[in-house]
């Protein structure tokens, strides 16, 4: 008999991120991933690097000071915040503690792509919910919802549209959900919304016991390559997150620059001026071209394109890859008519613009 993995994983089809090469082009500009522009701060920076002194260590296990600051940060108990090796890491351990065979996770068709994938890991069945409006249909969600659901996943902002469900909407998708449902917010883009009715959750996690929020250090902290993630969840919750987790899951450069990167408000701010700025810059200028782009509240814009042959997504995909412009294609996303745009720096998002613009011209 041949060695088969359980059922699930042979359907799962690989994540592939988005790429950072355009070949024969001398230099690339990378807006794939949705990587900080300004990187991170300076004294994430130092605290990284005088962290490596003590790499011979294993880091705290449990990430106690790490913890602590976050928890001072957001007035948060720091007994219910467990760390992951990124939030991807935690999203996962979480459908590992909480999901079996037959199980169903409800996930947004055009949702991160990792839920998909932890979901058909453990056996269980994810259930895709169609938007015609690119944003997530809370009631559409509730109708789907069955005696087999055991999460229900919402990107907010969600990824790659942008777009973001405000407190209502999130505490009326809560009202409807079963008291055996685990509602897992990913709030991975939040530091970048600026809007009044936008609620980051954590009040909902303190009241309620099957609500689960995860955040990340790799967006607009610039700490994508260091991999730190945590998620806020009520005790129970971390408990059993904790007792799978992988111990000394977070290593201690990660550590100290996320505390580092937590504390410098002033580079916050100054990634949240440019991206403001920027995101909305671009929004306008490419609209002008006559392309469709999505409201965004994250650092990133989703751009449309016209199903006619030699304007298409992928037509675009190309010439914009023949000048070293590299965004994210959204076929996994079942948005193939689309290319997801990272806001970037001046220079680059000028250059795209440029690109698009020529592009949009040809005969």
């Amino acid at each position: 008999m041949i060695l088969v993995p359980k059922p699930g994983i042979l359907d799962i089809e690989t994540y592939s991120a988005g790429h950072s090469d355009a070949p024969g082009v001398e230099r690339v500009i990378k807006l794939s991933s949705n990587e900080s522009p300004i990187g991170p701060s300076p004294k994430a920076i130092a605290a990284a690097q005088e962290a490596i002194t003590e790499t011979g260590i294993y880091a705290e296990a449990g990430a106690r000071d790490l913890r602590k600051s976050l928890a001072e940060f957001y007035g948060l108990d720091a007994a219910r915040i467990v760390c992951g090796n990124g939030s991807n890491e935690l999203l996962t351990i979480i459908a590992n503690c909480y999901l079996q065979p037959k199980d169903e996770a409800v996930m947004s068709a055009h949702g991160f792509l990792l839920y998909k994938i932890a979901t058909l890991a453990n056996s269980a069945v994810p259930i895709e919910i169609p938007e015609d409006n690119l944003k997530m249909d809370v009631d559409a969600v509730l109708a789907k919802v069955t005696g087999q659901t055991r999460i229900v996943y919402v990107a907010n902002p969600n990824n790659p549209t942008g777009t973001y469900l405000n407190a209502d909407e999130l505490k009326r998708l809560h009202t409807g959900l079963p008291a055996s449902t685990l509602l897992v917010i990913d709030a991975a883009y939040a530091e970048y919304v600026a809007k009044n009715d936008y609620d980051l959750g954590f009040e909902m996690v303190d009241a309620f016991d099957n609500i689960v929020i995860t955040r990340t250090f790799s967006k607009i902290y610039g700490l994508a390559g260091l991999r730190i993630g945590w998620a806020y969840c009520p005790k129970h919750v971390a408990d059993t997150l904790n007792r799978v987790r992988v111990p000394f899951n977070v290593n201690v450069a990660g550590q100290r620059a996320a505390i580092a990167a937590l504390q410098d408000r002033a580079h916050i701010d100054q990634s949240l001026r440019h991206n403001e700025t920027l995101r909305v810059w671009l929004t306008k200028n490419i609209r002008s071209l006559g392309l469709d782009v999505g409201e965004s509240a994250a650092n990133f814009v989703t751009i449309h394109f016209p199903d006619i042959v030699g304007k298409t997504a992928a037509d675009a995909d190309q010439y914009l890859i023949s000048r070293g412009l590299i965004l994210r294609r959204l076929e996994a996303y079942q948005l193939p008519n689309c290319l997801r745009l990272t806001v970037g720096t001046e220079e680059a998002n000028l250059a795209v613009f440029e690109a698009l613009s020529e592009f949009m011209s040809q005969k």
